[in-house]
């Protein structure tokens, strides 16, 4: 994390201090490597704090960043005259460093002391989607063997967008379907397969966007 935080930084700021070279270069990069960014931490850091009451209101105000990074990797792209695609470049710049300083001054630190959360392996799936690979999610996640407090975020952790599963729990999960309506409002489906009395499944979805 803190590699990728350096690296998109330096890269950045080397488009700034030579902007006619490295224009094209810059734009490229935004487009791949710092979109790569974003949505590897979205699925790999921020899904499995979206739905903990600790952490929700910091992963809105995440996304709500990283969206603004977008929109205006969006300008570049679209730039047709250098001084519109210079303010836009400076814009994603300033974005991010602030974007990425919170990423890994708070969030990092919170996901550490949340229950439940591996940092390690989330770090792992991290580098996993940064480097272009797809995470293992199967199609059935079984929590009946984890504690209580630690099982939101392993099942959080599973949902990435266009993607289900089915969650077999030993209690009615109507808790988890209140976070999952606070992290993600209209986003995600919800099926029951088996309602107890000792065991429940549930079709857990998430939409893709747009769909």
């Amino acid at each position: 994390m803190l590699r990728s935080r350096t690296v998109l930084l330096t890269e950045l700021r080397l488009g700034r201090a030579d902007r006619e070279r490295a224009r094209a270069a810059l734009t490229d990069f935004c487009t791949g490597e710092v979109r790569r960014h974003l949505a590897a931490t979205d699925q790999a850091l921020y899904a499995p704090a979206a739905g903990a009451a600790e952490t929700r209101l910091l992963i809105r105000a995440l996304r709500a960043t990283a969206a603004a990074v977008a929109a205006r990797i969006d300008v570049l792209a679209s730039a047709d005259d250098a001084d519109s695609a210079d303010g836009a470049a400076r814009d994603v710049t300033s974005l991010l460093t602030v974007h990425l300083a919170v990423e890994q001054d708070v969030l990092l630190p919170a996901l550490a002391l949340l229950p439940g959360a591996d940092l390690p392996l989330l770090a792992a799936d991290f580098e996993t989607l940064l480097e272009g690979g797809r995470l293992d999610r199967p199609a059935v996640v079984d929590v009946t063997s984890i504690p209580h407090g630690r099982r939101h975020p392993r099942i959080f952790a599973r949902l990435g967008p266009g993607e289900a599963f089915t969650l077999v729990n030993n209690h009615d999960p109507e808790p988890l379907r209140r976070e999952f309506e606070a992290a993600l409002p209209g986003v995600f489906t919800w099926d029951h397969l088996e309602s107890g009395p000792t065991r429940w499944q549930v079709r857990i979805g998430r939409r893709a966007p747009g769909a």
